[in-house]
């Protein structure tokens, strides 16, 4: 009996484990793709003469990629998913202030939006491993 609630417990940490990796992974995912599209529209605000969008241009381009490999390595539980959390949370903080200095601009909006929640999931993330 003790040996079957033993590996009972084992399953149900492990299924907690792999939806926390998940939730990270994706959220990861969603802001790679806001942040893609986010520096296009930058890039085209730019185009048009608005040089103020070349520091959040660039900001969200270096998330993007950071998030990409984050979502990549985390939905693996790859053994470098602490490692990889800690930058992207950071780099999620810093481009989200970035998008937050045009509060009219929508996408700019979305893209903060998904920042944060990046942020925290890669926080909670890291709390998750090291626990």
């Amino acid at each position: 009996m003790a040996s079957e609630a033993t590996a009972q417990a084992v399953a149900q940490d492990h299924g907690k484990h792999h939806a926390a990796l998940l939730k990270c992974a994706q959220a990861c995912a969603n802001c790679q793709l806001a942040c893609d599209e986010c520096a296009t529209h930058c890039a085209k605000e730019l185009a048009a003469g608005n040089k103020e969008h070349l520091a959040t241009l660039m900001s969200c381009q270096d998330c993007a990629t950071v998030c990409s490999a984050a979502a990549q390595i985390v939905a693996r539980g790859g053994p470098f998913s602490a490692l990889i959390c800690e930058p992207c949370a950071k780099a999620c903080a810093d481009c989200a202030v970035q998008c937050e200095k045009f509060p009219g601009d929508q996408h700019m909006k979305q893209c903060a939006e998904e920042c944060r929640k990046c942020e925290k999931a890669c926080r909670e993330m890291l709390k998750h491993l090291a626990s």
